[in-house]
């Protein structure tokens, strides 16, 4: 039996794809995340990098978290407050792979998808860093940059490679952002793709030439929000994600995954 074209096209493409990590999120990420220490590293994530509080207080899992085109089991709600703080004055609640996967080699697909709500909505006066890796080759930016020739609060959610803004837009609430950073570590390049809702990823930005480098344990998966001087830190900020893997091979535009 002959199959459709566009059936033959669905099956190459995954064929081609391949999830190297998978950090969707389920209903056992919560109770391994937080049993997690150096001394008992289970899971798909490491976490360390949080205030001192209950594991409850800076992350959460429920379907209602996801964006309702993905075919995640759940969504995550990621904190940030006064209490969380490690090893400095920045706010920080993040995420990393745990893997011995090569995804710090040949070309990936870093996915997610983000957004907020008008409850706890991220503060556009402070800088944030969202889903970055160390060396800070690639990353999302929000609000006032440091820098800036004003004090002025910046409501663009924009992305930077090699230390520069490359595309932007408003963080509206309640719209969700699917994002790919399709890295090149070989030829030393990232390209930017990105989608709103329901919506397939279509190459917004790049490649652009940049010094890719990563150990393979160090793309945080969350927020850091650097602290300014003369601006009240203000309350609890709530960050949403879902679909978040990384995949070799052909990118997987449709955000309801690979399946």
């Amino acid at each position: 039996m002959l199959l459709p074209l566009f059936t033959l096209a669905a099956l190459l493409n995954l064929v081609l794809a391949a999830i190297l990590w998978d950090g969707r999120f389920t209903a056992d990420t919560i109770p391994t995340i937080s049993s997690w220490s150096w001394s008992n590293q289970k899971g798909p994530y490491q976490w360390y990098i949080h205030g001192n509080g209950a594991t409850s207080k800076y992350i959460s899992t429920s379907a209602s978290y996801k964006n309702p085109a993905s075919s995640d089991a759940l969504g995550l709600k990621l904190t940030i407050d006064s209490t969380a703080k490690w090893n400095s004055d920045m706010w920080r609640t993040e995420l990393i792979p745990q893997t011995t996967a090569a995804i710090n080699k040949g070309k990936v697909f870093y996915h997610f998808s983000v957004m907020h709500t008008s409850t706890n909505a991220p503060n556009p006066a402070f800088e944030h860093q969202v889903c970055f890796f160390e060396s800070h080759f690639t990353e999302l930016k929000f609000g006032w940059i440091n820098g800036q020739a004003t004090n002025t609060p910046d409501p663009m959610l924009r992305w930077y490679a090699g230390s520069q803004s490359r595309w932007n837009t408003n963080f509206t609430a309640d719209v969700w952002h699917n994002i790919a950073f399709g890295i090149d570590f070989g030829a030393g390049s990232v390209t930017f793709y990105h989608s709103t809702g329901a919506e397939p990823l279509v190459q917004t930005a790049g490649p652009i030439s940049t010094s890719t480098s990563s150990n393979g344990a160090d793309w945080h998966l969350g927020v850091l929000r650097l602290p300014k001087s003369g601006v009240s830190d203000g309350g609890a900020e709530d960050w949403y994600y879902s679909g978040v893997y990384i995949e070799s091979g052909t990118l997987t535009t449709s955000v309801a995954g690979p399946g």
